[in-house]
């Protein structure tokens, strides 16, 4: 089972598109177990078993989780691989084979690149035209900035165009004071500020103070208006749609832990 899951899930990067050009390049091996499901929580949480032995991360860790809900996520994403294993359909377990490995142990820069986010955030950055874009601006990425003020004490400064301009260094203190510290919710916020461009949403998302959808939605607002402009680019489509399933991945962690 050892050299299964090195070959499988081995340095599996957190960026979807990567992993998926990993997994299609690799062959991937058939499902070999019957049954997945939770043990009894231990030191490391509760852990995912396939047939009544633990699963372990590429690091040769147990793969564990802090709450059942989230190990039974974990657990229902093995039970629905059918005649392979593929990588590509788990994105909790990959998640959480980074947060075990990695975050865990190095917390610190993983919660510096999310402040980094913070310093040039997509929705601090406006279009003046169009005026139906830039209405549009106003209406999903307003409540955000509101959010920032009226919750994390934070005042960030609205820009026009796509010229980087340094946002006041209290504002981004200010927010960065809310990254999670705990592994796991760190793993998600890093997740998904990196998959939107917008750590202050994923600050929205840890505090429940947006829902996934209106999230995912305030993050594809400009692709969507070109979209809606100059027509469907279904090849930018399907690589949104692979990046939704680690987005919500990673919001069923901040859900469940």
């Amino acid at each position: 089972m050892r050299e299964i899951f090195e070959e499988i899930f081995v340095n599996q990067p957190l960026d979807p598109m990567e992993s998926a050009r990993r997994s299609m390049r690799a062959s991937l091996r058939k499902r070999f177990y019957k049954e997945a499901g939770v043990g009894d929580e231990g030191e490391g949480g509760f852990p995912v078993l396939l047939d009544g032995k633990p699963v372990r991360t590429p690091a040769r860790e147990v793969l564990s989780a802090p709450t059942r809900a989230l190990a039974q996520a974990i657990a229902d994403e093995w039970q629905a691989q059918e005649d392979v294993i593929d990588p590509a359909r788990m994105p909790l377990t990959r998640l959480a084979n980074a947060t075990i490995d990695a975050v865990a142990a190095q917390a610190q820069p993983v919660a510096d690149e999310v402040a980094r986010y913070l310093g040039s955030d997509l929705v601090v950055y406006r279009a003046s035209t169009p005026a139906g874009l830039a209405d549009r601006q106003t209406q999903l990425w307003d409540p955000v900035l509101a959010f920032a003020r009226d919750d994390l004490g934070a005042r960030f400064v609205q820009i026009e165009g796509v010229v980087f301009s340094p946002q006041p260094p209290h504002a981004v203190e200010a927010a960065r004071a809310h990254i999670p510290s705990d592994a796991w919710r760190l793993a998600a916020v890093s997740s998904i500020t990196t998959l939107t461009g917008s750590a202050l949403l994923a600050l929205m998302l840890t505090r429940g103070a947006i829902t996934p959808d209106a999230a995912w939605e305030a993050a594809h607002l400009d692709e969507d208006w070109q979209m809606r402009q100059w027509g469907r680019d279904e090849r930018a489509l399907e690589r949104r749609a692979f990046r939704r399933a680690d987005f919500d991945a990673a919001a069923t962690v901040l859900a469940l832990t």
